[in-house]
């Protein structure tokens, strides 16, 4: 059974959640869009490691479908935008002098066997 490709997101953004908090991250928001002015996007997961505010970009995509790694997606621009937006929520929380950084969680799903290859890849930036 192929799912919609928003829900294979959404999928892929929960099970990479569940995967941080395992790892002893705490989930501070999840979809965050920047609401003034001009909407740049979203970044999917934005966690705590210890006091160091980590922006997670989570790329998914079904094991039998596509050749290319899922983060093979996450281009140059992308990560402009991540950090655009990044800057936007740290300004609206007060915290520009908080430690950050921004990983990026690759996500196989193989939906006949319910299962997930998870590849988490730490301070990914420009």
């Amino acid at each position: 059974m192929v799912m919609q490709k928003s829900q294979t997101g959404k999928t892929g953004e929960q099970i990479a959640a569940n995967y941080l908090k395992n790892k002893g991250y705490s989930i501070i928001e999840m979809n965050f869009k920047n609401d003034s002015g001009r909407r740049i996007g979203e970044i999917d997961i934005i966690a705590r490691d210890g006091d160091e505010i980590v922006f997670v970009e989570v790329k998914t995509r079904e094991h039998k479908y596509g050749h290319t790694l899922p983060e093979e997606n996450i281009s140059y621009a992308k990560l402009r935008k991540l950090a655009k937006i990044a800057q936007i929520y740290l300004r609206q929380k007060k915290s520009e002098d908080s430690p950050y950084r921004f990983d990026a969680i690759s996500i196989w799903l193989d939906n006949d066997a319910r299962m997930a290859k998870i590849k988490h890849i730490p301070s990914i930036f420009l």
